[in-house]
């Protein structure tokens, strides 16, 4: 169930209206949740504010069934606030490794810490201090409190987006601020005074199994009777598709730095773009860029030429990347790289930092077999 970004703005008309009287949507998803709807994802056997905000923000842009996995490692590591709090960030984004979007798992912790700092480890209540927490904005809170203690504020994620969109066929831009108030303003007039969290579960369940962003299931929808879009045949236009980015591809070189006792040399990234705050193999546009830092970082080796392993290809939503690896071996006392910002990492004794995803496959690969390099 792919979630979409957060809408920050405007956060003090999120509670609710007091002439807001629901609307027939919400009992017929209701009724149609008992039936079909999700009941045992791993958030919703406890659903304290702490567990479901986690679960919020890992299926923001990532699918359910990639999220399960994600959630019950962190769960078992960071059970509540105080242990996400005290962890160390490296920890936190070695146990995001492969779930892509890492401003997320930064947000989260560095939520956990004003909460530990401010709160004294306890969650937030209001929704206006909810909102406040980096990486949580309208939607996010309304999801929190909605789903944890039941209370009634509307959300607006992007399946709820698509469903409301068609039911009430809702055109326009996509991305402008009046149609999105006007979808907040049906969300509000659709969310009901009580069984709030089944609606909110209900009205997330449909749009992420029935009422698709592609081949919508209509036939099989509890609104299709009411739905404007489904009526008038526009349920394949609406809503309105983004404009769509043509897809680039990169190119670059990474540095396989190696010691006798296989340990790699890695670097941490900056803190924004691709892969922030991760560590990560030495980057280089060019194999001479990559020869010149080894040069001046690992000394004696410089004059050995690095040779390319298999190429890796990792794709990002807008663009494609191929990394070529460079192995180079660096016998007797190598190690010169030394910095707060380096270190040599041993893929058979694993430091607990965070590695990109195709980064931690080359290392298993290499760590484990050594048919990988070429002649």
């Amino acid at each position: 169930m792919a979630r979409a970004s957060r809408d920050t703005r405007d956060l003090s008309s999120a509670r609710p209206s007091k002439d807001s009287r629901g609307s027939p949507i919400a009992q017929a998803l209701i009724d149609w949740h008992a039936r079909y709807g999700r009941h045992d994802l791993p958030w919703q056997r406890d659903r304290t504010p702490y567990r479901v905000w986690i679960s919020e923000i890992m299926l923001q842009q990532t699918q359910v069934a990639t999220v399960i996995p994600y959630f019950e490692r962190f769960m078992r590591r960071f059970p509540d606030v105080r242990a996400l709090a005290d962890a160390c960030i490296d920890e936190v984004l070695r146990l995001w490794s492969g779930l892509g979007y890492y401003a997320r798992a930064r947000n989260l912790h560095r939520a956990a810490v004003r909460i530990r700092d401010e709160r004294g480890s306890v969650f937030p209540e209001s929704f206006e201090d909810i909102a406040s927490l980096p990486g949580i904005g309208r939607s996010t809170a309304g999801a929190i409190l909605a789903l944890s203690r039941g209370e009634r504020y509307p959300i607006l994620d992007g399946n709820v987006k698509r469903v409301l969109s068609r039911y009430f066929a809702v055109r326009g831009d996509p991305t402008s601020r009046a149609l999105n108030e006007r979808l907040w303003e049906r969300a509000d007039r659709c969310t009901p005074y009580s069984e709030v969290a089944t609606y909110t579960q209900a009205i997330m369940d449909l749009g992420a199994t029935v009422c698709t962003r592609r081949k919508p299931l209509c036939a099989g929808c509890p609104l299709e009777a009411r739905c404007i879009a489904r009526q008038t045949g526009r349920q394949h236009d609406i809503p309105a598709p983004r404009a769509t980015r043509s897809r680039g591809s990169r190119h670059t070189f990474m540095l396989v730095a190696e010691r006798d006792d296989g340990s790699v040399l890695l670097t941490r990234r900056p803190q924004h773009g691709v892969w922030g705050g991760l560590w990560c193999l030495p980057e280089f546009d060019a194999t001479a860029d990559a020869g010149a830092f080894a040069a001046r970082a690992l000394g004696h080796v410089a004059e050995i030429e690095p040779s390319p392993l298999a190429q890796i290809r990792h794709a990002f939503t807008h663009f494609d990347l191929t990394i070529t690896p460079l192995y180079l071996p660096c016998a007797g006392p190598a190690g010169v790289m030394q910095s707060p910002d380096a270190v040599w990492y041993n893929p058979r004794e694993p430091a607990p930092v965070g590695l990109p995803a195709p980064v931690r496959s080359l290392l298993d690969r290499l760590s484990g077999s050594t048919s990988a390099r070429e002649d």
